[in-house]
């Protein structure tokens, strides 16, 4: 049976190995395992930041999500943004991201100083696009436009 719960510093080390895994599946990326430690512990450190959730199958990590947060003046609230979606590739095509986003969605129902759910996706990953789009998500509103310090 699969549940979701948030993370814990005990999951740093699958954590490290989903999200290289993820940049390099999704961006051609090779990510820095010293920094994305230090990224993570800050993290851990510091709620203000965000948190994981992960999705467990008996003790087994099997897929994870960041929460970060944006504050809407426009709405009053508070949106949160998922981040860092990882799924194992033996436990793709098996509902685990859909029980990660109804476990989201059921939170986002019960909370009401959380107004809703944004996420970005690389223009080249189709295969989440698809993902996204079937639980509902609206990809045609904005376009995030970054510039980032190396």
């Amino acid at each position: 049976m699969i549940h979701i719960q948030k993370a814990t510093l005990q999951d740093i080390d699958t954590l490290i190995d989903f999200q290289q895994k993820l940049a390099s599946e999704s961006e051609g990326v090779t990510l820095n395992g010293d920094v994305l430690r230090k990224g993570l512990q800050a993290l851990f450190a510091d709620r203000n930041k965000g948190f994981y959730f992960v999705a467990k199958e008996n003790a087994e990590v099997i897929g994870c999500h960041m929460i970060t947060f944006e504050w809407s003046d426009w709405r009053n609230g508070m949106v949160w943004w998922i981040q860092s979606v990882y799924v194992k590739e033996t436990h793709r095509k098996k509902g685990v991201f859909k029980l990660m986003f109804d476990n989201l969605l059921n939170i986002l129902s019960t909370d009401p100083g959380i107004i809703g759910l944004r996420l970005y996706v690389d223009k080249s990953n189709a295969r989440a696009m698809k993902v996204y789009e079937a639980m509902g998500m609206d990809g045609s509103h904005y376009t995030v436009y970054e510039r980032m310090k190396n």
